[in-house]
């Protein structure tokens, strides 16, 4: 009898479980995209249905600037993350902070524009629907990108000190997964906020 060799019987060459604080990071941000989906849902759904003024045409501005502030952010995180893979700490250390420079710009930037509004404008979260949903969606952003900076200012603190290595990698990624998404959503913010709703 000829011993035949059944392809499904076979043992697999060897399973690799994923690093669990990318599982763990990856279940925290479909989490949150179904939080930014309901708010950014109200706010299309509530769009053009305020009684009362300023409307989103009346008073956004499009903040560009600020914008690419945050998006470039996205690509000094990625360029940080690789040169501490590749135990370049000093540059490592540059392109991190960095990216806290350019998320803390676009945090400036929405301060900026929520003083203009409440104190040029008039509008508050209790003015209108457009308000009430206006601060609703760009402050749950704009809370995220706060944990964010914490996060990013917690390791630049430990690099400078020197407690930041190759090894730590895998778990600084972790951190810029959800940097990465803060960016994400804001461009879903910026589609919602200030090209369809104005």
């Amino acid at each position: 009898m000829s011993a035949i060799t059944n392809p499904l019987m076979a043992r697999p060459g060897g399973w690799i479980l994923p690093y669990r604080g990318k599982v763990a990071m990856a279940c925290l941000i479909v989490a949150e995209s179904a939080i930014f989906t309901i708010f950014v849902v109200a706010y299309l759904y509530y769009l053009g249905k305020s009684v009362a003024g300023p409307t989103p045409a009346q008073v956004l501005g499009t903040p560009v600037f600020y914008t690419v502030c945050l998006l470039g952010s996205s690509f000094t995180i990625h360029r940080a993350v690789r040169l501490l893979e590749r135990g370049r700490r000093g540059r490592f250390l540059v392109w991190w902070l960095l990216t806290i420079v350019l998320g803390g710009l676009f945090l400036y930037g929405t301060g900026r524009e929520w003083h203009r509004l409440i104190y040029e404008c008039g509008l508050t979260v209790s003015t209108n629907l457009f308000g009430t949903t206006y601060y609703s969606l760009v402050g749950l952003h704009a809370s995220h990108l706060v944990a964010g900076l914490g996060m990013l200012l917690i390791v630049l603190r430990f690099a400078a000190t020197g407690r930041i290595a190759e090894e730590h990698s895998a778990r600084i990624e972790v951190i810029s997964m959800y940097w990465h998404f803060v960016d994400a959503v804001w461009v879903v913010v910026f589609i919602v906020v200030y090209v369809i709703g104005r």
